[in-house]
């Protein structure tokens, strides 16, 4: 359904009709809920601190072993969903750049990983480093993003000198 047919269903409906419609789907439909929570009482802070928080432990998480279970596609969830409130571009940028910061922190402490792993890593770090530049928050990230060059450096499989050549490319 396109968003002009949904207008028009919306619209043929009475305004209690609609309100009953929104409170299913509020009932029904967590991410609408939290849609609708965020909007009425919007506090990006505490919902950045949130998928940060899912993001972080991905890869460290409070457990013994202390090693998460490094999906980026959860991480990259956490970064959509977050995404999705309409967050402002300094939050939504610090979200992008703390993928990519905690994956080079992981194999900074552990050691060498997948190359699958630094494939994401780096897919997501020019990723963080393209809506940097599209926002012109390059200069605020800057010294974040020397810290992923710093954090790979003892990593193999050309995984430190892509993101260091990714480093140069956006910071000269």
């Amino acid at each position: 359904m396109s968003k002009t047919e949904l207008k028009k269903h919306l619209q043929s409906l009475t305004k209690e009709q609609v309100i009953e419609q929104v409170l299913e789907l509020y009932g029904n439909c967590k991410p609408a809920k939290e849609y609708f929570e965020y909007f009425l009482h919007p506090n990006e802070k505490e919902k950045f601190k949130k998928y940060k928080a899912i993001i972080f432990n991905e890869f460290f998480d409070n457990t013994l072993v202390g090693i998460g279970k490094l999906r980026f596609s959860v991480a990259k969830k956490a970064i959509a969903d977050f995404r999705a409130l309409k967050p402002s571009p300094e939050l939504l940028a610090d979200l992008l750049v703390t993928l990519p910061e905690t994956a080079c922190q992981f194999t900074k402490e552990y050691g060498d990983m997948t190359e699958q792993f630094y494939d994401s890593t780096v897919i997501n770090y020019e990723v963080a480093l393209k809506f940097l530049q599209q926002n012109n928050l390059l200069a605020d990230f800057k010294l974040r993003c020397k810290d992923c060059v710093k954090y790979s450096e003892s990593c193999g499989y050309g995984f430190h000198e892509e993101i260091d050549r990714l480093f140069r490319d956006y910071f000269g």
